[in-house]
């Protein structure tokens, strides 16, 4: 048996995302006492990682590292169609993930107890940012998908 519940997080720029407690609604809202979730994100340069999430300072050096890692506006990166962070947010996101499977305990996502489903958006989006002077870009919002199996 499957449930499936889609959700979106309004973003304001670069930074991570505590997306913990959406998760956990959504496996409330199906029921699942025992079984897998599954959380994918629909986007290129966005992510998900089960991290730390009682101390912010681990975020926080989450990005420093990623910033150093992978600089914006790096020369060896062509691909700018949205600007000088578009290849490194690619990049980014491919060293994290776009799907977590967590399992599900007594109807929750059994966590360790820091631990949280942290979505850290790689691109530098701010209010209103186009490109090509035309197309408004998907700036603000990161789309979830929680897939269940039971068992």
């Amino acid at each position: 048996m499957l449930h499936q519940h889609s959700f979106e997080v309004a973003t304001s720029g670069r930074g991570t995302y505590d997306v913990t407690d959406h998760v956990q609604r959504a496996v409330a809202h199906g029921g699942v006492e025992r079984g897998l979730c599954n959380v994918f994100i629909h986007h290129t340069s966005a992510s998900l990682t089960l991290c730390e999430n009682a101390d912010p300072a681990v975020r926080r050096d989450l990005e420093t590292f990623m910033a150093r890692a992978v600089p914006d506006g790096d020369p060896m990166f062509t691909h700018t169609v949205e600007g000088p962070d578009d290849m490194s947010a690619h990049v980014r996101s491919v060293l994290t993930h776009s799907m977590l499977s967590i399992p599900v305990v007594d109807g929750r996502c059994a966590l360790g107890t820091w631990q949280g489903v942290i979505s850290p958006p790689t691109h530098d989006y701010g209010p209103g940012r186009v490109s090509d002077g035309s197309r408004q870009l998907r700036q603000s919002r990161a789309h979830y998908r929680v897939l269940q199996r039971y068992w």
